[in-house]
């Protein structure tokens, strides 16, 4: 990625904000990309100069911005093209608590044109729906944030000969608790869990993050 010039923005939190253009970007790409770097930094420089880890950053995690697709306004305007695949992806974590994180799965997700779901907590699921490409893309930046452990614990994909929406199980990505309860309040109640499944037709995919059958 060739960044034309790197400024710098209004001070925030008595730090410095770096503000980054590039002629490889359209102006969502480059919004996202710059709030992503600030996020980073106001988590990590403490106030210190910046710029060297604001360098080390955009070479780690340009290429991400680059190759993003272009935002979709929502769910139902997502149009998919005369070759699409229709894919749903179920990703497990060891845990999601990080608000940050959390904010990201909704924002990208509703960027991305995805349907879906996500449960905070020990542990952690996600399950993204819609265009193979932006599932794909959405994968893509969530595996790149710091995580204990995340995988895609299942994948489905078919050929999209119908309407996409026509696909999808969920509405647009929304976070699910399910009588949220534990020491921490961290942990969800996983048979509300399997009868939210169950009622979306997915009952199947319990076992594959549990190992036992649901009930």
């Amino acid at each position: 990625m060739h960044i034309r010039c790197i400024g710098l923005g209004p001070p925030s939190n008595n730090l410095t904000n770096p503000f980054l253009r590039s002629p490889s970007l359209v102006r969502s790409q480059q919004t996202q990309l710059n709030s992503d770097l600030n996020a980073y930094l106001r988590s990590n420089c403490n106030g210190d100069v910046c710029i060297l880890s604001a360098t080390e950053w955009l070479q780690d995690n340009a290429e991400t911005y680059l190759h993003s697709l272009t935002p979709t306004e929502n769910v139902q305007g997502a149009a998919p093209s005369e070759d699409a695949m229709f894919t749903r992806l179920w990703i497990y974590s060891h845990h999601i608590y990080n608000k940050q994180k959390r904010k990201y799965i909704l924002e990208w997700s509703k960027e991305l044109g995805l349907s879906g779901f996500s449960m905070p907590g020990k542990p952690g699921i996600v399950c993204v729906e819609g265009e193979q490409e932006s599932c794909e893309e959405f994968w893509s930046r969530i595996r790149k944030l710091t995580w204990k452990r995340i995988l895609i614990r299942h994948r489905e994909a078919s050929a999209a000969r119908t309407e996409m929406q026509d696909l999808r199980k969920f509405p647009a990505l929304e976070e699910k608790a399910f009588d949220v309860h534990g020491s921490r309040g961290n942990h969800m109640d996983l048979g509300q869990l399997y009868q939210f499944l169950q009622g979306k037709g997915c009952a199947e995919i319990f076992p594959m993050y549990f190992g036992i059958e649901g009930r």
